[in-house]
């Protein structure tokens, strides 16, 4: 059996020497006003000038671009939710038509569960074996013939007078 070797640190190991190119001058990203002379500067203005002009155009299109593109999804996203409005209508209705030839009330039409008209129709069979419906309209109690006016009619007096003369002679 081997022994790991021992781990040497970071600071020990030999560093290895970085390779550059021959011959590569490092790259000045701004050249001296006095290596250029007046021709170069003036072409570098000139150069200067058509960049910040192309990239106010690139920037130009790149925005009617990004705007284009966000009508486009805009109108995608209106085509959608009518598409689903569509849909919504149309199960509504169908639930609606089903309730109504299967004779369920409004509050058992609303639970009725499913996307097509045959699982409507079968969810609305399951739920009139479950909850059978009540009768259209309640039944009508009978007259109670202690309670109300018996007999004689009563008449109202017209004058205070009447009335005092009225309270005071009947017992």
């Amino acid at each position: 059996m081997t022994a790991p070797a021992p781990e040497v640190p970071e600071a020990e190991k030999p560093a290895e020497p970085e390779t550059k190119p021959a011959g590569d001058p490092p790259a000045d990203p701004k050249p001296e006003a006095d290596q250029l002379g007046d021709a170069g500067k003036k072409a570098l203005a000139t150069e200067r000038e058509a960049r910040k002009a192309a990239e106010k155009e690139l920037a130009k299109y790149r925005k009617a671009e990004q705007d284009r593109a966000d009508a486009d999804k805009t109108e995608a996203e209106k085509r959608a939710a009518a598409e689903q409005r569509a849909v919504d209508a149309e199960l509504r209705a169908t639930r609606l038509e089903v309730a109504h030839e299967k004779g369920l009330t409004p509050a058992q039409a609303k639970r009725l569960v499913g996307t097509t008209k045959e699982e409507l129709a079968a969810d609305a069979d399951e739920i009139l074996r479950d909850f059978p419906t009540a009768p259209a309209k309640p039944a009508v109690p009978k007259p109670d013939p202690s309670q109300g006016a018996r007999g004689e009619s009563k008449t109202r007096p017209t004058s205070l007078g009447a009335a005092v003369a009225q309270h005071y002679t009947k017992p």
